[in-house]
């Protein structure tokens, strides 16, 4: 049985007044890869968040390593930080310092190494992104895509164990964004990692998934493997009325539909209400400027 490396039990996020996340249970076993998917504000970047010890949970816990996170004092957190890399949604490099410097800086913050051993090691992270040949670039003479690549060498540089994604697609054209997959899937078969991937690019995720979970409103609505997930996508329109609420609202999802619970949840919301409130109907009635004369009868 594979091991579980990462796993949340009953999670809940509160900021507020506000619940993003209402007990979330979640296992990803060692050198899988997990999709996390939703669409915008339910969760899924708060989650990731929470794996890596961003922020607190509210209540229930999250574990890497069979270590509950947010029971680790600062020194022994910072060592479980180690052992997992994060590619940000936007690449996060330092404008300031060459692609090889951005690759260098947690060996050089975290090892003791020596230089040369520090070099090498970043020329072969680079290799394994194919930057190598722009080592000396700086982040301003690069694409998007390869921002991104030069900021997955960088979470590779201290060879996690884990690899956390925060929409790796996002802001890329359909090419490169093929190009991305394809790396995420070599490194996965390369270096053994288990990879999380939040993302609602369903090309991506039918891609590069070993299993998916799908999150609404901060609940988990389904978690199973890619296959599960593709026989509900291709299911025809008078299978789905047969289907649970919940999983039409997941293959509307995944099939991008425009009609289906998704939309209909929208449509269902009044305008006025959120517009107004709960101000009383007789204040919204009543006009806010009076007129000062009537019109004259022609």
């Amino acid at each position: 049985m594979a091991e579980t490396i990462i796993r949340t039990k009953e999670l809940v996020k509160k900021f507020g007044t506000q619940t993003v996340l209402s007990g979330v249970n979640l296992d990803v076993t060692r050198g899988e890869t997990m999709v996390v998917m939703g669409g915008s504000g339910c969760g899924k970047s708060t989650i990731l968040r929470m794996m890596v010890g961003s922020f607190p949970p509210t209540s229930g816990s999250v574990e890497l390593f069979g270590q509950d996170v947010n029971q680790l004092d600062e020194d022994h957190l910072n060592e479980t930080r180690k052992k997992f890399g994060i590619l940000f949604q936007s690449g996060a490099l330092f404008n300031s310092m060459t692609i090889a410097d951005n690759v260098s800086l947690p060996l050089h913050e975290h090892t003791d190494l020596d230089a040369n051993i520090i070099d090498i090691q970043v020329k072969i992270k680079l290799e394994l992104v194919g930057l190598r040949e722009h080592a000396n670039k700086f982040p301003s003479q690069i694409s998007g895509g390869m921002k991104k690549r030069a900021g997955l060498a960088r979470a590779l540089a201290l060879d996690p164990q884990i690899l956390f994604y925060d929409e790796p697609s996002a802001g890329l054209d359909p090419v490169t964004s093929a190009e991305i997959d394809q790396l995420m899937l070599d490194l996965t078969k390369k270096l053994g990692v288990t990879s999380v991937v939040v993302t609602h690019e369903m090309d991506s995720a039918f891609t590069i998934a070993d299993r998916m979970c799908m999150l609404d409103k901060g609940r988990v609505l389904r978690i199973g493997t890619r296959d599960d997930f593709d026989a509900l996508r291709i299911k025809s329109d008078a299978e789905a009325t047969e289907l649970s609420e919940d999983d039409r609202l997941i293959r509307q999802f995944l099939r991008g539909d425009a009609d289906g619970p998704l939309t209909q949840r929208k449509i269902e919301t009044s305008y006025e209400e959120d517009l107004l409130g709960s101000i009383p109907a007789a204040v919204v009635k009543t006009p806010a400027v009076q007129p000062t004369r009537s019109r004259s009868s022609s």
